[in-house]
């Protein structure tokens, strides 16, 4: 079975004691059954290993749904559940056991004995088994249970119906990110945050600690030394000021990191930063203190044979390449949290993003989804921190009603409230394109399809400012703008079909020829960039995803137009923006 995925998984976090786990171990899963509940303890994960019923083998870490995990069971599933022996050399030093996500409540048992639970299907899981493990051969069980038609599960864009359909797909259950185990000192590096300061050219750091010892932090530009601490006898939670002797901006399409060395005793970490801010400045977009006009497209993270899950880290350096190419300067990460290493391509290349979550599935009418809610996205907000690519969050996307039942605003404005307790660096929209209740900015979802009653709307919001909102009489009893900046983060999705053989699906009316698709999104995203009141668009999407066909290219990454035509969407996407003048 070949082995995919085995990169450390965590570049923002680098230790080079560790162990990839990736590649076979043994599997059994279980049909969905009506009246499903989830297990209140560890019980039904010691029932599941006592019976020690293993019939598959998967590939890690790919869930069963997908090709390249060698199974490819896409029907409903309730539980899915892991084994395998692990050599471990664990001498005097403490093991972690990390799973990247896997969805949705994930239960550990290392050796037969519990080791953690997990609730969050887009977030990372972390475990002290240091006292469950020993040198030599160990056996780690993982039980996940997973329901998509749960109330209180998010499931952002997996299908809630036995197969795909509009602008929902195939779902993933169980493990999605890598599994490896981390060995570090008795005193160690627990967690940081990074606060790059580009007035007076200095790194923040605050770390959290675990024991007592010197410690060290240098930073380095190009393999040189351009800034360095040293601390004696630390210990608890420290702030640290470090002045930088070199400046290097990170910008859009310029990824200049610095790279950060730590030392804690005998702990050792990598990490890296880039020297931004972003700020909101009037109606416009700022940074380093320079109105960039955010050029964006929709991408979900979906792919072929992984599903949520790339095959290699070329897979998603080639989705960065591909937006890049026809003249975007980053992307919304659409219904789902994606994978660290991604986002260190994006810092790495210069691709701006929007840090969301994938909240689709969730009762957002109902006062008890604060508490789920909150504490997934704390979680993201947590990991995703330090990447200078996300300039901004969005953790709702469209909470349209729930059964009839409006969405609790509570909810809104406690999420946003929490996230710029968090994170004063960046700006956060609250829920893109409806219904807002409050927001750093508002924007707005139009998939009108006729670019001269779509360009005559947004120019009245600069000579009225008056703001056109699809379906407006639903719209306009809902949220209320308050003069906030203001971009269009979905429209276009114009459906050109490049597999004739599915049921496909898109906005608007369909296209019937390459150059009426071309004539469409000029005049569309024209009517946008010619807007001295936006600060962006996002243009709806990337590439197919199954039977939703309006990508700018299929499903694997392939071209669906002529090199002429994507030369023409390259030329408007990157025409001079009126905001930026």
């Amino acid at each position: 079975m070949k082995v995919y995925r085995t990169e450390y998984p965590n570049p923002q976090f680098e230790r080079e004691s560790w162990q990839s786990l990736n590649g076979e171990w043994d599997f059994g899963f279980k049909k969905a059954e009506r009246g499903f509940r989830f297990s209140e303890n560890e019980k039904r994960a010691l029932s599941i290993f006592e019976k020690g019923d293993y019939p598959y083998k998967i590939n890690m870490p790919f869930c069963i749904e997908s090709e390249l995990s060698g199974i490819g069971y896409t029907d409903f599933v309730n539980l899915v559940w892991y084994r395998k022996r692990v050599s471990i050399k664990k001498g005097n030093n403490r093991v972690f056991l990390n799973i990247g996500a896997a969805d949705y409540l994930t239960t550990v048992l290392v050796n037969g004995f519990f080791a953690g639970r997990h609730k969050g299907g887009y977030t990372p899981i972390k475990l002290d088994v240091t006292e469950l493990v020993s040198d030599g051969e160990n056996e780690i069980f993982i039980l996940c249970e997973d329901s998509v038609k749960n109330r209180f599960v998010m499931r952002g864009k997996q299908s809630e119906q036995r197969k795909s359909h509009g602008c929902d797909y195939t779902r993933t259950t169980g493990i999605w990110q890598s599994v490896y185990i981390e060995y570090t000192p008795q005193s160690y590096i627990k967690d940081f945050k990074l606060y790059p300061d580009i007035y007076d050219c200095s790194l923040t750091v605050f770390a959290e600690f675990e024991g007592r010892a010197d410690f060290t932090c240098e930073v380095l530009y190009n393999g040189k030394s351009v800034g360095v601490i040293n601390e004696k006898d630390v210990c608890s939670d420290r702030y640290f000021k470090i002045p930088l002797s070199e400046k290097h901006l990170w910008e859009a399409g310029k990824g200049r990191l610095y790279d950060i060395r730590f030392k804690f005793g005998k702990d050792e970490v990598k990490s890296y930063f880039g020297l931004r801010n972003v700020r909101l400045d009037g109606m416009k977009f700022l940074i380093n203190e320079k109105s960039v006009f955010q050029r964006l497209v929709l991408d979900q993270g979906f792919y072929k044979d992984g599903i949520y899950t790339a095959p290699d880290e070329e897979a998603m350096i080639r989705d960065i390449e591909l937006s890049t190419s026809v003249g975007f300067n980053g992307a919304r990460l659409h219904q789902k949290v994606f994978e660290p290493r991604f986002l260190y391509q994006c810092d790495r290349l210069g691709y701006i993003v929007w840090g969301e979550y994938p909240n689709w599935g969730l009762d957002y009418s109902s006062e008890k989804s604060v508490d789920v809610f909150l504490n997934e996205w704390a979680e993201a907000v947590n990991r995703d921190f330090n990447h200078p690519s996300i300039i901004g969050w969005c953790p709702f996307n469209e909470t349209w009603d729930y059964h009839n039942r409006p969405q609790y605003n509570p909810l809104l404005a406690t999420v946003y409230r929490f996230t710029k307790a968090v994170d004063k660096t960046r700006p956060c929209i609250d829920t893109s394109g409806n219904f807002h209740v409050e927001t750093d900015i508002y924007d707005l979802h139009d998939y009108s399809f006729d670019p001269e009653f779509f360009k005559s709307n947004y120019d009245r919001f600069v000579t009225e400012n008056y703001l056109y909102e699809h379906v407006a009489t639903y719209h306009s009893d809902r949220q209320h703008y308050g003069g906030q900046p203001v971009f269009i983060s979905e429209y276009g999705g114009i459906k050109w079909e490049s597999d004739k053989s599915i049921k496909s699906w898109g906005y608007g009316d369909d296209v019937k020829t390459p150059e009426e698709f071309l004539e469409r999104y000029v005049g569309l995203t024209q009517a946008l960039i010619s807007n001295r009141k936006m600060f962006g668009f996002c243009y709806t999407q990337l590439y197919d995803i199954e039977q939703e066909q309006n990508g700018l290219f299929t499903y694997e990454r392939g071209d669906k137009f002529s090199r002429d035509i994507y030369k023409k969407i390259k030329a408007v996407n990157q025409a001079a923006a009126a905001i930026e003048d």
